[in-house]
């Protein structure tokens, strides 16, 4: 809960609209009277956050659907190889 009778505030709005629609950010009273702060600096900090925790959030689809096809190929072919190995060995 935010209390005070005024704050600052930067509205970021979203990098990638899946995830949110918008960030706030409720930016610090003095942030603007350390020595060489300025807006420009403090709205660029706040959408290079948004950014950033965009890009951490998005998900990596499982191993099986990242292999390439001629991954699978090669390993149905080793294992139709070990099977026939296998069933000539035995007979």
């Amino acid at each position: 809960m935010v209390k005070g009778t005024s704050r600052r505030v930067i509205v970021v709005d979203s990098p990638d609209p899946k995830l949110f629609e918008q960030a706030i950010f409720i930016v610090r009273n003095d942030a603007f009277t350390q020595e060489g702060v300025t807006s420009q600096q403090v709205l660029g900090e706040a959408c290079r956050i948004a950014r950033g925790y965009a890009a951490c959030q998005t998900r990596k689809p499982p191993l099986w659907r990242r292999l390439p096809l001629w991954a699978w190929l090669t390993a149905a072919t080793g294992a139709l190889a070990a099977l026939t190995a296998g069933l000539l060995l035995a007979f």
